[in-house]
């Protein structure tokens, strides 16, 4: 009995499945067979299951998001229902860092199915309940799913499953592969060693900071890179480099304390890498702008410029919006196959976006991390993942 009412309670979350047609059955979880026939009935149906950073963080959820939605459907989520999306919005929503492959990410015949998670209690029954809605493709967006993903993968063998940043995880927490799930990783220290690099050639006070989530080596790798980073361009502020962590993912107001922290020790750049914690990132830079100070916030997962034009330096782009498009263009295309990915610069898996602001030596600067990024991608320059390797790291000449 609470199954059923659970499953009745997250039904109403869903937010492309509204209409009565496509509710869920609220009797006992389908056989294969009856999965199948739902199947049936919702061709081409993608399921996403965000984490509760929520939509609407700016960041890694509406990356996915617009993975799934824009790119692979041509739909824009406005007061609780799909509508058409222009031309021009899919254009726009496209970072400079994919010109080269922007003209072939054309909208497909998908149709999107979405559920957004309170709790990590409703990762599992979330992905389950968009199994039992004729999914054909259920993606699990962040590490914080990967047992989800793997438990209901393992009882669905015939549903196919995408899970975005982790690999599959066994009881003891050793990686493993099962054949109905692709997982996606992403190289975030090569992205993040960019922003690093900019940061070390702005700074006026020669001291940046860092403001992580929860400190886990996924985010790690996001510090070790930035950290790698500023040592290349500047070694002196790498040396006093301030790095803290919230503790989540989805807490605006302890982002922002942290940062105010920072700031008032002399940090006048701020990269996070915290989710929704990182809109108190900005919004402190933000104040502290208005109060005459000279500082600059550097975004993640997507390009957050829009957020604050001014205070933004710029933002280390992550395309899990390219890896939920390529997913869903590959189960078109019947080509969707298990196993892992792991992007980086080389493969347009993350990358910088464009620096709007203006500072002095902006030209020369940019020419710089210009110069680091190419030499990443033809394999001349390894960035540390870890704090081992950034031990050993030598900082390259820019």
């Amino acid at each position: 009995m609470q199954r059923r009412f659970l499953v009745l309670a997250l039904a109403a979350l869903a937010c492309a499945c509204s209409k009565k047609k496509e509710e869920p059955s609220s009797g006992p979880a389908p056989t294969p067979a009856a999965t199948a026939q739902a199947a049936e009935k919702a061709p081409n149906a993608v399921g996403l299951v965000i984490d509760v950073g929520g939509r609407g963080d700016h960041s890694f959820n509406d990356a996915a998001l617009r993975g799934l939605e824009l790119w692979a459907s041509g739909k824009r989520y406005e007061g609780g229902r799909y509508v058409d999306a222009s031309a021009q919005e899919l254009r726009e929503s496209i970072s400079s860092d994919l010109a080269s492959i922007a003209p072939s990410l054309k909208p497909l015949a998908v149709k999107p199915l979405v559920l957004q998670s309170k709790a990590q209690e409703d990762y599992a029954p979330n992905l389950q309940l968009l199994v039992e809605q004729g999914a054909q493709l259920t993606i699990g967006n962040g590490y914080m799913l990967a047992n989800a993903v793997r438990d209901v993968a393992t009882e669905n063998p015939k549903s196919l499953f995408l899970l975005i940043d982790s690999q599959v995880l066994d009881a003891q927490g050793k990686a493993r592969q099962l054949p109905n799930v692709r997982t996606i990783l992403f190289k975030e220290q090569e992205g993040s060693f960019l922003v690093g690099a900019l940061a070390g050639l702005v700074t006026k006070t020669g001291k940046v900071g860092f403001v992580g989530g929860i400190e886990v080596p996924l985010i790690k790798r996001f510090e070790t890179g930035y950290r790698a980073g500023v040592m290349t361009t500047n070694p002196k502020a790498a040396a006093t480099l301030m790095g803290v962590y919230t503790g989540s993912f989805n807490s605006v107001a302890a982002g922002k304390q942290v940062a105010q922290d920072l700031i008032a020790k002399g940090a006048d750049v701020v990269f996070h890498a915290a989710g929704a914690d990182g809109l108190g990132v900005i919004q402190a830079v933000k104040e502290a702008r208005a109060a005459g100070k000279s500082v600059y916030a550097i975004g993640v997962d997507s390009d957050q410029s829009h957020l604050a034009p001014e205070a933004i330096l710029t933002s280390m782009v992550k395309h899990t919006d390219l890896a939920v498009y390529q997913a869903s263009r590959d189960l078109l295309d019947g080509k969707l196959v298990a196993g892992e990915q792991v992007l980086g610069l080389k493969e347009s898996g993350v990358g910088m976006a464009d620096v709007r602001v203006d500072f002095p030596g902006k030209a020369e600067a940019l020419q710089k991390v210009e110069a680091l990024r190419q030499r990443i991608v033809a394999g001349q320059l390894s960035v540390p993942g870890t704090q081992a390797e950034l031990a050993s790291f030598q900082a390259a000449t820019p």
